[in-house]
């Protein structure tokens, strides 16, 4: 019996792959596995949501506006923040502890009857589904871990599922491909036969091939244009969210108006928009210094926020503190380029672990010699990532951002 969060890290560690199993990346065993739980995915209404950016953030929009409108709503995203129940959230509420091993120790049991070998990513998306049908859910709302066509959570069958595809860039090119084209191969690889399907006017390459994909699955493409701002003050928002709002309200309502004949109000819009989203331009006090959490760690990503924060922090000093996962090496540079637009000043730091895979960070010392090329004045090397907060809290700036591949750290 799992009693509690460290025994069910320590469970779910276990199933981190290692040896062969890294590079695996295919549906094979996740469909064995759901076959084994009887489908429990094909029992939900689903919005299913791919993309490079933004894709947490709208799967958050998302099942708050299903909340807003009345329903029943499972929430899965990856990967967590604070803690692991954020990957099973119930009406957008993690289960306390106590429910929350209870139900995993009970999931795990049947895990070790079937005779297979799942990863942990692919625990902890059955899991989702299982237990969002155990909890009596109407809908569910389902982040794509990696890619889209061979990511786990793509076991959805029903032709009532709805996709959204958000911003597409480079990003995982060792495992999605090195173009814009075979990484939209990829992310568009969640449509299937008759799915309503809503994105942003993108790259022609992208729209070509999400284009070829729904008319090969008789798919419904809806290609939807830049947020009205003049009908809903949305002025707190940063301006990526607001973008991925806009996304998910559109899905929203194609959902609404086929199941139940009703579209959102603005105001269930607007209080929708309110949901604590973790580690997406999130603003802390801490030690009388104002923290943003940013987990960005792609150009595409870090350049959206590059732009909330000069809207939002204009006239403000800002210290920043950043890691890079080792996949990163190729798009550091430009990624720091973009983060010297508003900070001279720089720390430095790393980690050596994983939630779904064992992986490391670039050193510290090497992304010193990319800080330095793009132009930050101040750069401090730190490798021990909670000296590194520290240091930034005693920074003189009245703003620290933390950014970059996420930190396994919290202030204390």
């Amino acid at each position: 019996m799992i009693n509690n969060f460290t025994q069910a890290k320590q469970a779910l560690n276990g199933f981190i792959p290692s040896g062969s199993n890294v590079t695996r990346y295919n549906l094979d065993n996740m469909t064995k596995l759901m076959d084994y739980l009887d489908n429990p995915q094909d029992k939900l209404k689903v919005i299913h949501i791919a993309g490079t950016s933004g894709k947490t953030s709208t799967s958050y929009y998302t099942a708050s506006l299903l909340r807003q409108a009345g329903y029943e709503v499972g929430l899965t995203v990856s990967p967590h923040i604070d803690e692991i129940n954020e990957r099973a959230q119930i009406n957008l509420i993690s289960l306390p502890e106590g429910d929350y091993c209870q139900e995993l120790s009970t999931f795990l049991n049947l895990i070790a009857t079937s005779g297979l070998n799942p990863s942990y990513f692919e625990v902890l998306i059955a899991f989702a589904y299982w237990l969002f049908v155990k909890r009596g859910m109407e809908y569910a709302v389902v982040e794509v871990g990696l890619g889209g066509l061979l990511d786990g959570t793509n076991v959805i069958s029903r032709n009532d599922k709805v996709c959204v595809i958000t911003d597409i860039g480079l990003d995982h090119t060792k495992i999605l491909g090195n173009t814009i084209a075979e990484i939209a191969y990829q992310k568009a690889g969640i449509i299937q036969q008759n799915n309503a399907v809503f994105m942003y006017d993108q790259a022609k390459e992208v729209m070509a091939i999400a284009a070829k994909r729904c008319s090969d699955k008789n798919a419904v493409l809806n290609v939807i244009q830049p947020y009205p701002q003049a009908d809903i003050n949305l002025a707190e928002l940063p301006l990526f969210q607001v973008r991925n709002l806009h996304l998910a309200v559109q899905a929203v309502n194609c959902v609404l108006q086929r199941d139940h004949g009703k579209l959102l109000s603005s105001a269930e819009i607007v209080d929708a928009a309110k949901i604590y989203i973790p580690g997406r331009m999130e603003i802390v006090q801490y030690a009388g210094k104002t923290l943003i959490l940013d987990g960005s760690h792609n150009e595409q990503k870090i350049g959206a926020l590059v732009a909330s924060m000069k809207r939002q922090f204009a006239d403000d000093i800002i210290s920043i503190l950043v890691s890079f996962g080792e996949n990163k090496q190729t798009s550091v540079l430009n990624c720091l380029k973009q983060l010297r637009e508003i900070s001279a000043t720089i720390i430095l730091t790393a980690f050596d672990i994983g939630q779904d895979e064992i992986r490391a960070s670039i050193k510290p010392a090497e992304l010193s010699i990319y800080a330095k090329e793009v132009g930050f004045t101040t750069i401090i090397v730190e490798s021990d990532p909670q000296k590194a907060i520290e240091l930034l809290v005693k920074d003189d700036a009245r703003i620290g951002l933390v950014t970059g591949s996420f930190l396994s750290f919290e202030p204390c």
